[in-house]
């Protein structure tokens, strides 16, 4: 994410939250927010509408993408698999609201019992208890590994999100990894986390920020160092105050954990106030944050005050080193 101060981060919000989950994201109490996984069907319309003609240069293609006066208006082409049909039908679902949800995930599943969205829509909707869901993202895993094949495993590591047809499957993958952390099964969820970053290191979906968490939660100093290593240029500062907390428990106050903290105090001043007591957190977190503003400290503390409070020493260190400048 470019560092930028005006740009804003929306908060991701799910219909399903397990009760207690440590991983949950946005109040309930907030109003529902447009659904992103809809934005997929102007993609999918483009990617099989091309894929259907030869251009012999890059204007030519531009001039046929002209007739359409907005992305939005490329229609869905005719001749589709029963997948791609389903999926169709899953767009749609993204778009209603209420029982049409339901109702459009059920009529997805009859044309292709292979639709790994519909799973996943029904776990956020219609399971009523973390079990149900369970099974839901269970046969939604199972449905996106049928629909891909064995061979986009073998081919596409490193870049798996880039590819449309992968993304049911990585969002029931998702939804199955919460579930199971919600139900005790810790190593379990965390090998889910870990082979979805193997698959897509670009992380679209947020899986470092989870898997992070349960990994702080189970005080696998080893694994976070490992995390933090591997998206060192990561400058959110969810990523730059766990790494000053990270030091601190592994090296105690010594300058690398020092300096690792004056760097996430430029980033974001507003966290001390909150991860100290001096500051309230609202009752409820903003649906928004930007890189360095107060809501991105509200989010970063409500996910990760237990850490500090739970390390002899944090919070005094932090205070001790409010306002001291390394060289």
């Amino acid at each position: 994410m470019p560092k930028s101060r005006t740009r804003k981060r929306k908060a991701s919000q799910r219909k399903h939250k397990p009760a207690g989950s440590s991983l949950e994201i946005i109040s309930d109490d907030l109003p529902p927010i447009f659904d992103r996984r809809s934005m997929d069907r102007t993609m999918s319309n483009l990617q099989r509408l091309l894929s259907q003609r030869e251009f012999d240069s890059p204007t030519e293609m531009n001039n046929f993408l002209s007739q359409f006066n907005h992305l939005d208006n490329i229609p869905a082409p005719s001749n589709l698999t029963p997948l791609e049909q389903a999926q169709d039908v899953m767009y749609e679902a993204f778009e209603a609201s209420g029982p049409k949800r339901i109702e459009l995930s059920r009529r997805a599943l009859e044309i292709s019992p292979d639709c790994a969205d519909a799973w996943v829509l029904l776990a956020e909707e219609e399971a009523r208890t973390p079990q149900k869901a369970l099974e839901y993202y269970e046969k939604g895993v199972q449905a996106g590994e049928r629909a891909l094949g064995p061979q986009a495993f073998a081919d596409n590591v490193g870049h798996f999100w880039a590819i449309l047809e992968t993304r049911p499957y990585m969002r029931a993958r998702a939804g199955l990894a919460e579930v199971l952390w919600h139900l005790g099964k810790r190593q379990e969820a965390m090998a889910h986390y870990r082979e979805m970053l193997r698959l897509n290191p670009n992380d679209n979906q947020g899986m470092r920020d989870l898997l992070i968490r349960c990994l702080l939660k189970v005080g696998d100093d080893q694994g976070v160092g490992e995390l933090l290593d591997q998206y060192k240029d990561s400058g959110m500062a969810e990523w730059l105050y766990t790494r000053a907390l990270h030091t601190f428990r592994v090296q105690g106050d010594s300058p690398p954990a020092r300096a690792a903290l004056q760097e996430a105090l430029k980033q974001n001043r507003h966290v001390p106030p909150y991860l100290t007591g001096k500051k309230k957190q609202p009752p409820q977190l903003p649906p928004y944050m930007g890189f360095g503003d107060d809501h991105e400290a509200v989010h970063y503390v409500a996910h990760h005050f237990e850490f500090w409070l739970k390390t002899p020493g944090a919070q005094q260190w932090l205070l001790n080193n409010l306002g001291v400048k390394t060289r």
